[in-house]
This record gives C-alpha cells, structure tokens and sequence, in this order.
C-alpha cells in the first residue's frame, strides 16, 4: 500500500469518530492537526485537539480515534493518537466538507457567522 492509501484509510477511520455533542466527525471539524506514517515500522502517529479545553469526554474521543484507525489498518500497525491543545482549535479549522454538513444541519454556514464577528 502506498502512503497516499493509507492516509485516505486513516481518513476515512476518523470520519466514523464524532465529539459526542457536535454532529459532524473529528476529521472534519478540524480536531486532527497531524498524521504521521512510518511504513517502514508500520506506525501511525496522530495528532489531535477538541473543541473545548474542559471537554469531559476529551480521552474518550482520543481513545475512540485510535481504535478507528487501529481497526482500519490492522492489527499490524501500532497506532498512537496524542492530546494536544496547541493551537487552539476555532471554527476556522473546520473543513469544507464540514461546514457543508453543519449548514445542511442548521441552514446557514456557522463558521462564516463566526469569521464575520471575529473581523
């Protein structure tokens, strides 16, 4: 498998993980900083973020993206997803997929609502 495949593999493991109270999955709210891939160890580490800093539930989502990917890739791979809160996340992380399915959701693009108050 080249890297390119695996990446969209992982991808698509973390579009099946959503932060329990918002409706669009961790990928596309812009939770996801970096993805690093080692084929050569076949090691796969995952940089990750949350909307809030006092989400109750941030390790459950940690842990739920690492068992999607995991569960993608294979038992093979050694998959680690790490916590950081640098940069902060805001609603300009999202991705176009994501604030198409958030204008789907409540009829108007929240995060240009929220661009326009930030200018």
């Amino acid at each position: 498998m080249d890297e390119e495949t695996i990446k969209n593999m992982i991808i698509e493991a973390l579009r099946k993980v959503h932060d329990p109270e918002i409706p669009v999955n961790v990928y596309d709210l812009g939770l996801v900083y970096k993805i690093d891939i080692d084929q050569a160890k076949k090691k796969i580490y995952i940089e990750m973020t949350i909307t809030s800093i006092g989400c109750p539930v941030a390790y459950a989502i940690i842990d739920d993206a690492e068992a999607a990917v995991k569960e993608a890739l294979g038992s093979d791979w050694e998959v680690s997803v790490e916590l950081v809160l640098e940069p902060p996340w805001t609603p300009a992380k999202i991705t176009p997929e994501g604030r198409k399915m958030l204008a789907d959701l409540y009829g108007y693009d929240i995060v240009g609502e929220w661009i326009k108050q930030m200018t």
